[in-house]
């Protein structure tokens, strides 16, 4: 479970600039459950899933996950908090365009410190899952938009989290390919993964295998459906 207490994001604190990103949040996430943030821009939901995913520090307020509080821990322990329960996919999807896909999906297990030959073979075997290995070889600045999500998403998952975390993730995605990524955050969901994603895509929030949806305005949850 990921619990949030009172929390508060400000920027700028104490200038004529400051800004009240969130504010006073509270809520529970249930593992193993799909949850959608929707909101227009500057509703909160990328700064709030940046805190959930130790990627950045609340103001004020606590978070737990999975039982431990993240908020007040030392950043080599968030780094490896970050590198052994969260997945991330991002928006613009940040692969490095110089190297592979293969390499791009290796990257993030190298600080754990395993073998290259055993994180090669675990790479390999998501970019099958994802249905990219043929391209495995090629470098990332050739590929389509879909080919680029499923290499992000088998990069996510390379040191097998089990919260998965994607800022519209369809941005930049047709309906065809947007629905692809569906079905693929549906079957890791049926696979124990809780994710949760950021998106003000109907076609994201309004699909059937969300299980919940908070949605947020101006820093504040307004509404919570399930």
């Amino acid at each position: 479970m990921i619990e949030l207490k009172q929390i508060t994001k400000v920027f700028n604190a104490g200038k004529a600039n400051e800004f009240k990103a969130l504010k006073d949040i509270d809520l529970k996430l249930q593992p193993e459950k799909i949850t959608v943030f929707k909101g227009p821009s500057g509703s909160g939901k990328t700064t709030l899933l940046s805190i959930v995913g130790c990627m950045a520090r609340p103001t004020s307020g606590r978070i737990m996950v999975n039982g431990q509080e993240t908020t007040s821990l030392p950043e080599k322990f968030l780094a490896g908090i970050r590198r052994n329960t969260f997945g991330f996919v991002f928006q613009n999807y940040n692969l490095i365009k110089g190297l592979t896909v293969l390499e791009n999906t290796m990257i993030p297990a190298y600080p754990i410190g395993q073998k290259r030959r055993e994180v090669q073979a675990k790479a390999m075997e998501l970019l099958k899952k994802f249905k990219i290995d043929a391209k495995a070889a090629q470098r990332t600045g050739q590929l389509s938009g879909g080919e680029q999500q499923r290499t992000a998403i088998a990069r996510a998952l390379i040191n097998e989290p089990s919260i998965i975390i994607a800022d519209e993730p369809t941005a930049h995605l047709d309906t065809e390919l947007s629905k692809e990524f569906l079905e693929i955050i549906d079957e890791l969901s049926n696979e124990g993964k809780t994710v949760l994603i950021a998106s003000h895509d109907p076609l994201v929030f309004d699909a059937g295998i969300i299980d919940e949806v908070v949605e947020m305005h101006d820093g504040k949850i307004m509404m919570l459906e399930v």
